[in-house]
């Protein structure tokens, strides 16, 4: 197994949404054994703390929840997911669902100075696609595809370096759609997999299509991971729980074929809210899953003993 530097960067935006408790997301990994269980697979693991937020005075649709704050988040995501893609694989600790707006900018700008293309697998309940005008919430978690594919009315925001084209996105575990974000996906490249598609296809077959098409491209491929992928029995720390998720055993697969293809240059950890954990159950599956990303295989699990 090769072993990658791999770069903890911790994201503890809360401005995505109203609901609060994603800013304790970050510490909650390192609580959970995220860096020891990365060593224990061999990896370099450096942990870079907690970033910040640029002071960004933003003025908009008073509609839309902490634009400011969230504009902040991504200028300052930008600068470290660019930096961080050049120095080894960054891990993004979130924080909500919003952050990714800068990971995944940062890493496309590292990925074209590379002349490469960058590819965007979104492991998400949500496609995320509304923008600023289509939002009926104002919660601006649920734009982060929208901006990163270019579409319009992102004024406010940083320019994306390099906009993802739409054929480059995978959307993987979708079950809550809004009709305007389905309306606006049904005219685009995007490669969706809704839950019925996986009852009915397997979650290894859009899967390995997406993964064939990275390879034949020579592509970088970014993973944004919300916890409400999974489904809320076994993942209940979550703000914006979906029944209907996938399973243990789902996600696993998934993140060993991950792994198997040796594509992943970046990942996000997304939506991890404690305040709404049992005993720490949520963020330490996300760790195992996240082992799993990096090397470690479901056999290699030790069997807990009830006794």
């Amino acid at each position: 197994m090769d072993m990658r530097d791999i770069i903890l960067i911790g994201c503890p935006v809360d401005s995505g949404k109203r609901r609060r408790g994603c800013l304790m997301g970050p510490d909650s990994y390192r609580v959970a054994g995220l860096r020891e269980a990365l060593e224990g697979l061999g990896h370099r693991v450096t942990d870079r703390g907690n970033l910040t937020p640029d002071p960004i005075e933003a003025a908009g649709d008073p509609r839309l929840w902490a634009l400011a704050e969230t504009v902040g988040w991504t200028a300052a995501l930008i600068r470290a997911a660019e930096e961080a893609a050049g120095q080894g694989m960054p891990i993004f600790l979130g924080g909500d669902h919003a952050l990714s707006m800068g990971t995944v900018a940062g890493v496309a700008a590292h990925a074209q100075r590379l002349g490469k293309p960058l590819f965007l697998l979104w492991l998400d309940a949500h496609s995320d696609f509304h923008t600023l005008a289509s939002t009926e919430t104002g919660n601006l978690h649920g734009v982060s595809v929208a901006y990163l594919a270019g579409r319009e009315g992102f004024d406010a925001f940083p320019p994306v370096p390099a906009p993802i084209p739409a054929k480059n996105i995978c959307m993987i575990g979708l079950r809550s759609v809004d009709p305007a974000e389905r309306e606006a996906l049904a005219g685009t490249e995007i490669h969706v997999a809704d839950m019925r598609f996986i009852d009915e296809n397997s979650i290894k077959a859009p899967l390995a299509e997406f993964l064939a098409r990275v390879d034949a491209a020579g592509g970088l491929l970014h993973v944004s991971f919300d916890v409400d992928f999974l489904d809320p029995s076994i993942a209940p720390a979550v703000g914006t729980t979906s029944p209907g998720g996938t399973t243990f055993r789902e996600a696993h697969l998934v993140m060993e074929m991950l792994f198997d293809s040796g594509l992943v240059s970046s990942l996000d950890l997304v939506e991890l809210n404690p305040f709404l954990d049992e005993r720490g159950r949520t963020a330490g599956l996300m760790v195992d899953l996240t082992a799993s990303l990096l090397g470690r295989r479901i056999f290699d699990r030790p069997t807990r003993s009830l006794a």
